[in-house]
């Protein structure tokens, strides 16, 4: 098998940092072309999204998390998306409310705002989107929820769903710096958030 990337995307460092953690390795292809997908890649893959996952015999599999969870079936060692039921649950429920509240929080703020996605307000398609300016503000006051929701959580545990590094850390330390990336910082006031994401960012993962 093999990953077809375009590195810079949150999504697919999401699954870099997972193989890392995992000790898994598996041949990558960028699939980009400049900041852009390559031709070749969107006539490959018509969904038009990175990363994407082909098996042997020619599966396709898209979406960051259903790899992650086809891997994890794959290489149960070390891991990283809950050890028992109740774990597993905590740990998907914590990894959605990070990518829904945190990452796509970003990534409206981010299609709708920045000179490089003019016409491109939605990824996935090569048909013309505008940007909309009045979804600018609802993504920071998304971003603001998603910030407060997990300095919550944070102040009880080490980690986001407990106290076991996971998807869920991972999903939510990549939002957080596709923030930093769009100037979006954790507020000062989030000191548990900050305590965490110190924690995280040390990780070799991370920084690999």
């Amino acid at each position: 098998m093999k990953l077809y990337q375009f590195a810079a995307t949150p999504s697919c460092r999401k699954i870099r940092i997972f193989l890392w953690e995992k000790g898994i390795a598996i041949p990558m292809v960028d699939a980009n072309d400049g900041m852009a997908l390559a031709d070749w890649y969107c006539e490959l893959y018509s969904h038009r999204m990175t990363p994407m996952l082909e098996l042997e015999d020619g599966t396709q599999i898209g979406e960051s998390i259903a790899i992650c969870r086809y891997l994890e079936a794959l290489y149960p060692d070390r891991p990283l998306m809950g050890t028992d039921a109740r774990d597993r649950a905590l740990v998907e429920m914590w990894e959605r409310r990070a990518y829904l509240e945190g990452t796509a929080a970003i990534e409206e703020i981010f299609r709708n705002s920045h000179p490089m996605c003019a016409g491109r307000g939605l990824q996935g398609t090569a048909d013309r989107v505008d940007q909309i300016p009045a979804l600018v503000d609802r993504g920071r006051e998304r971003l603001r929820r998603f910030f407060d929701k997990f300095e919550r959580q944070l102040g009880d545990t080490r980690f986001v769903a407990g106290n076991r590094f996971s998807i869920a850390d991972i999903t939510t330390l990549v939002s957080i710096d596709f923030g930093r990336w769009c100037q979006l910082e954790v507020p000062a006031a989030c000191v548990h958030l900050r305590r965490w994401y110190a924690d995280v960012a040390s990780r070799p993962s991370a920084a690999a």
